[in-house]
C-alpha cells in the first residue's frame, strides 16, 4: 500500500485581511459523522460569525471530500481550503475557517488568498505522521545488549513498542518494511549474533513526521 500522511494534532491559525478576521481550526478526522459534529460545534462557537466555510477529506486516496462556502461567492473559500489540504498531501482532516467581516469586500481573489491562508497558518502548527507499511518483530537477548538495543532505536530504523524482562529480554518493536533485512544485519553485527529476532507479521504504523507541515 502507498505510503499516506495523516492528520495526528490538528491546530488554530489565523490571518486578517483589511480588518477581516479569518480562524482556521483544524482536526482530523475518521469519518463523515465527525467532520459533520465539528463543523456544527465551530458554527455554534462563532455563532456571531459572518461566515464559517468548511472543506474535509478522508480516505487514503481522498474517497470522500466536502466543502462549503457558506455564503461567501462561488468557489472562493471551501474548494480552495480544500485544495490546499490536498496540496499538503493530508489526509484524514477537517478545517473550519470562520471569517469575521471588517467592512470591506476583498474580491474573488483577496477571499481565495485569505481562507487558503488561514488554513496554512493551522497547519504549521500541527502535527503530522506518514502511515507506512511495516514488520512486528520481537527482538531476544541477554540483559547486557539492552543499552546496544536502545541506542540502536535512536537511529530512527526501529520503534520500541514495548519491553520485557525475565531470563532475557525481550523488546517487541515496528521497523518499516524496507528495512528490515538492514536492521537484522545491523543488530547482529552489533550484538556478536546474540540478539535473536522473531517476525511477528505485517503492520500498517503510523510514522509521526520530524518536522511540522
Amino acid at each position: 500500500m502507498a505510503e499516506c500522511r495523516i492528520l495526528i494534532k490538528g491546530g488554530t491559525g489565523e490571518y486578517e485581511e483589511k480588518k477581516s478576521r479569518f480562524i482556521a481550526n483544524l482536526i482530523p478526522v475518521n469519518d463523515e459523522a465527525e467532520a459533520s459534529a465539528f463543523i456544527a460545534e465551530i458554527k455554534k462557537k462563532y455563532w456571531d460569525a459572518k461566515h464559517n466555510c468548511y472543506a474535509y477529506l478522508i480516505g487514503e486516496n481522498n474517497e470522500l471530500c466536502r466543502s462549503s462556502d457558506d455564503g461567501e461567492p462561488s468557489g472562493t473559500a471551501g474548494r480552495p481550503m480544500l485544495e490546499m489540504l490536498k496540496n499538503e498531501g493530508v489526509h484524514n482532516a477537517a478545517v473550519v475557517v470562520t471569517r469575521y467581516f471588517g467592512g470591506v469586500l476583498l474580491g474573488t481573489g483577496g477571499l481565495i488568498r485569505a481562507y487558503t491562508s488561514a488554513v496554512k497558518e493551522a497547519l504549521s502548527v500541527s502535527e503530522t505522521g506518514i502511515e507506512r507499511d511495516g514488520e512486528s518483530i520481537k527482538l531476544s537477548f541477554p540483559y547486557n545488549y539492552v543499552d546496544t538495543v536502545k541506542k540502536y532505536a535512536l537511529s530512527g530504523r526501529i520503534i520500541i513498542d514495548s519491553e520485557e524482562y525475565a531470563e532475557n529480554a525481550a523488546f517487541t518493536c515496528t521497523v518499516r518494511s524496507e528495512d528490515v533485512q538492514t536492521v537484522l544485519k545491523e543488530l547482529s553485527d552489533a550484538s556478536n549474533g546474540r540478539i535473536s529476532v522473531e517476525n511477528l507479521g505485517h503492520i500498517r504504523f503510523l510514522d509521526k513526521e520530524e518536522r511540522e507541515i
